[in-house]
């Protein structure tokens, strides 16, 4: 009897018995046209289950001390939640070219120094490659060991000979497994190479980091099964004429999924930044309108970043707006609030939103600080420099209170600024910064504090 052939989708793994438009994500062209999986018929076997495991009472349990390695990366040892838990499994995603292996490369060379050896299996570039790079970022450890393999059969066989603390494959896309047709990179290799590593780490209490590649939209390729694998997803994350990278976990396990490392991309590798607020406010211009400075608040890590707005005269009927490093429809909102609640005359002005120096702001805490931006720029007033403006705004135009802001108001007067702009509903919480701080209520308070 032959086989039945099956084909999947190379975006959501979804099996067909015949390629063409995916029924699932409708996406046309993702089937592979020849056959992706030969599915064995079972006739007449039966599986026999494992012995199950007992059922222990939780308080029972004990948990080892000490099962994290420092990465000597102090940037990524905070995102990871204070290193690398053994036995756990790391997928790293980003773009082409933003500093994957070269991170992995560095950390590497600290954990072959405190737990000696590291595999480091390479399946897109040469021995002599690595090597080259490594000799420019000046790493030279004698515990790590290179590999040039895609076959995970061969990288299994050099695991059993080396035993190795720590595995980075660089990347998941490119091993393959022999036994299954597909192609590597498939949804099929992708997901059984996945899950093979997954065993391995946890069997052999291997810390196993894993580099994937993103997909035009900026989300991991492959299949999602490969993301629910995983213990810890981290997004490297940059822009290509900005030297900073920031490192995300959207996923983790062993840790908070609310911390970010910043770094620095140089002629030497990645350099940690462990003062990003300088770093973001390094160009910023003096007694500018439409320049607001506000306190971002990244898990534990309070950063001060520049929020910048233009607005002038519309050229068409319909005002333009442009928003770089904030939501766009968040940005959208907070306009129509202040043309609302504040008599601001928008409809008739295009209005560009940035966030200086490429970095990122997405929560709510730095809506005050838009509005005061977009506000400045309209009257062609600037906004004192050495103040800090945080806060949220509601719909009905109310500034309302917004979490750690201790925290925030330390950094600020850390920078060097003397006053901030709070939400009055946070004066209930005893602070304690140095600042001379104001509070207020509504954002026309806001907008006669900040520009009378």
């Amino acid at each position: 009897m032959r086989d039945s052939a099956v084909y999947r989708c190379q975006e959501c793994g979804f099996a067909g018995p015949k390629p063409g438009t995916c029924p699932d994500c409708a996406r046309t062209g993702t089937f592979v046209p020849l056959v992706e999986e030969r599915v064995a018929p079972r006739i007449g076997s039966r599986r026999v289950a494992p012995p199950a495991s007992a059922a222990v009472p939780l308080a029972s349990i004990t948990v080892a001390r000490g099962d994290r390695l420092a990465t000597g990366i102090a940037e990524l040892d905070r995102v990871l939640g204070g290193g690398v838990v053994r036995g756990s499994l790391v997928l790293i995603g980003g773009d082409p070219g933003i500093g994957k292996s070269t991170l992995l490369l560095q950390a590497s060379q600290a954990l072959a120094a405190a737990a000696p050896p590291v595999l480091y299996v390479s399946g897109e570039e040469s021995a002599a490659q690595i090597k080259l790079r490594a000799d420019r970022l000046g790493i030279a450890p004698d515990g790590v060991y290179l590999v040039a393999e895609t076959d995970l059969s061969l990288i299994e066989t050099q695991l059993d000979q080396l035993k190795p603390r720590t595995l980075v494959v660089d990347s998941i896309q490119t091993v393959y497994l022999p036994e299954l047709e597909s192609t590597p990179g498939s949804v099929a290799q992708v997901r059984e190479c996945g899950a093979r590593l997954m065993m391995l780490a946890k069997a052999r209490g291997v810390a196993t980091f894993l580099v994937g590649h993103v997909t035009k939209e900026g989300a991991l390729a492959g299949p999602r099964v490969l993301e629910h694998l995983v213990d810890t997803v981290l997004y490297f994350e940059g822009e290509r004429h900005h030297s900073y990278r920031v490192l995300r976990a959207v996923k983790n396990r062993f840790g908070s999924t609310n911390e970010l490392g910043v770094f620095q991309m140089g002629e030497r590798g990645l350099a940690e930044v462990p003062n990003p607020s300088g770093f973001f406010l390094a160009e910023r211009p003096k007694d500018a309108s439409g320049s607001v400075i506000t306190a971002s608040l990244e898990g534990t890590r309070p950063m001060l970043v520049e929020l910048q707005a233009l607005v002038a005269p519309a050229s068409f009927a319909t005002p333009r707006r442009a928003v770089l490093g904030a939501d766009y429809n968040r940005v959208c909102l907070l306009l129509a609030v202040l043309e609302k609640r504040s008599g601001v005359p928008l409809q008739s002005q295009d209005v560009f939103v940035n966030v200086a120096g490429g970095a990122r702001v997405t929560e709510p805490a730095a809506d005050l600080g838009i509005v005061v931006a977009t506000a400045s720029s309209y009257m062609d007033r600037p906004v004192r420099g050495d103040a800090v403006v945080i806060g949220e705004i509601g719909l009905t135009g109310e500034v309302r209170r917004v979490t750690g802001l201790e925290a925030r108001l330390k950094e600020a007067a850390a920078l060097g600024f003397a006053a901030a702009i709070v939400p009055a509903s946070n004066l209930a919480d005893d602070i304690r910064s140095g600042l001379e701080v104001r509070s207020v209520g509504t954002v026309d308070e806001a907008l006669h504090e900040l520009l009378p």
